[in-house]
């Protein structure tokens, strides 16, 4: 990095630690504000930001500081192994005396938390659910970045393959990095920083970035043609597209979000796609009139639920220093309520599917435990029983349970229930 790119770096971390903007739209508002930066210069700076809020306890710790400046500068020596003397010339005498004592540092005796750059009380929950050893392995494989990840839309008539090989053609320099995803049928791992978004064959909607998790949560939905399905909580619909895609644009999707922005960026994705089947409904909670007129006229209802989002942290870093124990147990609360309003939808013999980007079991085997003590009109399915059909084969047979350490895909919990009378 020069001495630019650094004082770039540091001026959107600073804008990044004061607000409450996610990290992502922090950085794309700063790129959008300096777009004299070149693509090169982009990922870098890119980079460097997302390790360092990655990394930021541990980095603070090192240094005794919070400084965004002075972090970079740790990141750099400590963790990415640059030289001193290649970063004199970018800082003071001053800085380059401290640095040095920075880097002799070893910082052996502090907490795993730290270590690991966690939260103290998330890190608790996680130990505890885990065994240590395997905790250990799960919080180190969220300090690396995702995977690039898309999803081949069959509405649009190509196949995995002749998708990969038109990839290959595109990125020759990145051949051997592009290849098909291990659990998911219709996935494909690009090269990050391919700028898929450019290529003809997103802009024509023959793929979708996609994390492969959230894939999967599609055929556990189990959507059939001509069925109607319940997207709850839809967001910018990723799985609302690959169920369109499933049911061959039969059928009828209702995707619901309280958010007008995250279903006008629905329809644009929508348009690219060439899916028909989908009707767009926004609602003003879990408890709108909608719902209530649509009680029991659901085959399918899947709810992906407001989380933590802690299965996301190699792409979503800074959402571990937003949440706190309290904002989990608020999120506990919605969870619940918006999963018993949700199950009104479904009809008799169908299907609801809960599911969350979340590690903790409280935001999940426990929530569906919940649900069923109290609703005995659903009983658990087993997930093998629904992706076997698709040739998916995963170790829990009760719950589709993905991590980063396990799975190398974003973390995520599928729970499916069917309503027997």
């Amino acid at each position: 990095m020069n001495r630019f790119s650094i004082k770039s770096c540091a001026e959107v971390l600073e804008e990044s630690f004061s607000n409450n903007f996610s990290a992502d739209s922090q950085l794309s508002l700063f790129f959008k504000k300096n777009k004299n930066i070149g693509k090169s210069e982009r990922s870098l700076i890119a980079d460097t930001y997302y390790n360092v809020i990655r990394n930021k306890r541990y980095l603070e710790a090192l240094g005794s500081t919070s400084n965004p400046f002075k972090l970079i500068l740790i990141y750099l020596i400590k963790l990415q192994g640059r030289s001193i003397r290649d970063l004199l010339p970018m800082i003071s005498e001053e800085n380059g005396i401290w640095l040095t004592k920075i880097k002799a540092n070893k910082l052996t005796n502090i907490d795993l938390s730290v270590k690991l750059s966690l939260p103290d009380w998330f890190w608790s929950k996680l130990s505890t659910q885990y065994n240590e050893k395997i905790a250990i392995k799960i919080a180190n494989s969220l300090l690396l970045p995702a995977q690039l990840c898309v999803r081949v839309n069959a509405l649009k008539g190509k196949n995995r393959q002749e998708v990969i090989t038109e990839l290959k053609e595109s990125f020759p320099e990145g051949q051997d990095q592009i290849f098909e995803t291990k659990i998911s049928p219709i996935g494909i791992i690009l090269p990050r920083g391919s700028f898929i978004q450019k290529h003809p064959l997103y802009l024509e909607g023959n793929v979708e970035i996609q994390d492969e998790g959230s894939q999967l949560l599609s055929y556990l939905a189990d959507a059939k043609r001509g069925q109607m399905v319940a997207d709850f909580c839809a967001g910018a619909g990723g799985k609302t597209l690959a169920m369109a895609s499933m049911m061959k644009n039969t059928g009828r999707i209702y995707s619901f979000d309280i958010s007008g922005k995250r279903l006008d960026n629905l329809k644009v994705r929508l348009k690219r796609s060439g899916a028909s089947n989908i009707s767009m409904q926004r609602i003003s909670s879990e408890n709108d009139n909608k719902i209530k007129r649509l009680k029991e006229k659901f085959d399918r209802v899947l709810v992906d639920a407001p989380c933590t989002g802690f299965g996301t942290l190699r792409r979503n870093p800074d959402l571990k220093w937003k949440h706190s124990e309290k904002s989990l147990m608020e999120l506990i609360a919605k969870q619940r309520n918006i999963l018993q309003s949700a199950a009104r939808l479904c009809k008799k013999k169908g299907l609801l599917i809960y599911a969350t980007c979340s590690l903790l079991n409280e935001e999940n085997e426990e929530q569906v435990t919940n649900f069923l003590s109290k609703n005995l009109d659903f009983k658990l399915l087993s997930k093998t029983v629904i992706l076997e059909k698709y040739g998916i084969s995963l170790n829990d047979k009760k719950y589709l349970k993905l991590n980063p350490f396990e799975n190398d895909t974003d973390g995520f919990f599928g729970a499916v229930m069917e309503k027997v009378r």
